[in-house]
């Protein structure tokens, strides 16, 4: 029977966590939760400086390990694969989170801007996924499934004004495979959702936030953007046991922006 006590129905404590694009952004707002809950944690981003830099800092409060690794490549998820059977026995969470954007009008949209986005948000979510697979069986069961938590966007829910159109349609991909893998994988102990997050300080909104953030937080009913605790609490849930029984949802986590007239 489950632990009812909030400290445990919540708890990450112990448990091998993956977070691709964990070094800035929402993958490091993600790690910096689950590093300061007790979780073993794995971060993985193209820039290994950056990496490196964060796996020193969090190793400070907690276990944090960096791998760097390119994941729009079939090298780099080889490598990250590969060390990753070398340092764990299983693994109880796949945060796929690493993603890129390219803006531009769509009668102009670069064929190497789609490739770009296509190859960071969807194509290493199906085959990382893929790859993984038996690390996250050996830590799966009906009653304490393995977790993949899949990172969308609210702008792959509805239609953004902002000509962002391939990086749309990538995490309305990822939402999908989302549903599918949720259905596919029930029957081994993993659970698969996604979280679709609205706007939050990143590397990818910095140019919007500096621009446009007061215009940004008077659209949000909640007058605001995303802070740490947002993303990490959300993560934790799916996470935590309190999440186990929660399978294909795709989690809009944006103050209800997405209910409202796109911008």
């Amino acid at each position: 029977m489950t632990n009812l006590q909030v400290d445990n129905l919540f708890s990450v404590k112990g448990k091998n966590v993956l977070i691709t694009g964990g070094s800035r952004g929402i993958g490091l707002m993600i790690a910096s939760t689950f590093v300061k809950n007790g979780a073993n944690v794995i971060i993985s981003s193209r820039n290994a400086e950056v990496c490196q830099a964060v796996e020193k800092e969090l190793s400070k409060i907690g276990n944090c390990t960096a791998i760097p690794a390119d994941l729009s490549t079939g090298e780099g998820r080889t490598k990250l694969v590969t060390a990753l059977n070398g340092q764990l026995d299983q693994l109880d969470v796949l945060i796929n989170n690493a993603g890129a954007n390219w803006s531009a009008p769509f009668k102009d949209y670069p064929e190497m801007g789609y490739d770009k986005v296509m190859g960071i948000n969807v194509k290493p979510v199906f085959y990382l996924t893929q790859d993984l697979m038996p690390l996250l069986e050996k830590a799966a069961s009906m009653e304490n499934p393995a977790r993949i938590i899949n990172i969308g966007s609210i702008d792959g829910i509805r239609v953004s004004t902002i000509d962002n159109s391939a990086y749309g349609m990538s995490k309305a991909a990822v939402h999908h495979l989302t549903k599918i893998l949720s259905v596919k994988m029930a029957g081994k102990g993993i659970t698969v959702n996604a979280i679709a997050p609205g706007p939050f300080p990143s590397k990818m909104t910095k140019s919007m936030l500096d621009n446009a953030q007061a215009m940004v937080e008077r659209a949000n009913p909640m007058r605001r953007i995303g802070r740490a605790g947002d993303m990490g609490g959300i993560a934790t849930f799916l996470a935590s046991d309190a999440g186990s029984f929660v399978n294909g949802a795709v989690i809009p986590v944006d103050g209800g922006m997405h209910l409202m007239a796109a911008m």
